[in-house]
């Protein structure tokens, strides 16, 4: 049955591998990802989409560093900002040649996010979001000294720079993309989770420098709209326990209370799973019907049901 899908990409998802993060070859895995969210499209869903930037705010953060002795930094609630506008562009543009090559009546717009975080959120204090490239340890431990960062290694994958992550509260352009939504657009919003922002005490937002976890803010989208189904699309085709030793095993399906206890249990890495799993858990708790985790070649058969970790109540 037709149904609204919030769809959430990852950052590093357009990125193949070290040797392939050029812009040119981020714009062609996001061409291969509208191929298949443009099937989905065309199978009467309606799509909401969002992504992640990690990769591409440390880019412009290393580009702004390597540039101080010419010119002023750029903060990170910018950083947010300028990928919005640069990845939602590769989406949207992507989608409306996939739309006009099926001959679908459909248009895709992007919407720059901001989200509101607490000013007091204690993630300002402890830094846990990783951005930017993989490093090895050598280097990570030279840069941090050199920069004042704060690093951690990320799932067994490499050193990465940390930065505050505090949780998603309110989504600010909501309505706009709530009527956007009903008047049959597809829309990119809340890339990278939005731009962090807080209140002051007459109400007036201003920007942080912070990152919001995507997954957790697109868990938020998900519930504001409602969607029938969540779908988190990323590098592996399923979710798996023991992931990485030789007890490993993928699951087909998980109940609501199963992700609670998995995630209780330790069995997701922070840098990796666990996010992603305690998003879902948001969005079924909140009265979410479905939500998916696969890999983005598997979409269109994942929101049939027959593909990719599927996680209901």
């Amino acid at each position: 049955m037709p149904s609204l899908i919030v769809l959430a990409i990852g950052g590093n998802s357009l990125i193949r591998d070290e040797q392939h993060r050029t812009v040119p070859d981020q714009w062609v895995l996001a061409r291969e990802t509208c191929r298949h969210i443009a099937e989905i499209v065309a199978a009467g869903h309606q799509v909401v989409v969002t992504h992640g930037n990690g990769p591409q705010v440390g880019f412009i953060v290393r580009r702004s560093e390597l540039a101080l002795h010419e010119l002023h930094p750029v903060p990170l609630d910018s950083c947010d900002a300028d990928t919005q506008g640069a990845i939602g562009y590769m989406i949207q543009q992507s989608l409306e040649n996939e739309f006009t090559r099926r001959r679908l009546a459909k248009m895709a717009v992007a919407v720059v996010t901001q989200v509101e975080v607490a000013a007091d959120s204690p993630a300002f204090t402890r830094p846990t979001k990783p951005i930017g490239s993989f490093m090895d340890e050598a280097t990570a431990h030279a840069r941090a000294a050199q920069e004042g960062w704060t690093i951690r290694e990320d799932a067994g994958r490499g050193w990465r720079r940390v930065v505050p992550s505090p949780d998603p509260l309110a989504i600010v352009e909501i309505e706009a993309i709530r009527t956007l939504v009903r008047a049959g657009f597809v829309v990119t919003a809340v890339g990278g989770g939005g731009i962090p922002v807080v209140r002051n005490a007459r109400g007036e937002l201003h920007g942080v420098e912070a990152v919001i976890d995507k997954d957790l803010a697109s868990a938020l989208l998900a519930i504001a709209l409602q969607a029938d189904q969540f779908v988190i699309s990323t590098a592996v085709s399923r979710i798996a326990l023991d992931f990485g030793t030789p007890r490993e095993r993928p699951i087909n399906r998980m109940t609501l209370d199963e992700a609670r206890r998995h995630l209780a249990d330790g069995q997701f890495g922070e840098g990796s799973m666990a996010p992603k799993v305690r998003a879902i858990v948001n969005y079924l708790e909140a009265g979410g019907r479905r939500a998916i985790v696969t890999r983005p070649d598997d979409l269109e058969r994942a929101v049939d049901g027959e593909a990719g970790t599927i996680v209901e109540r």
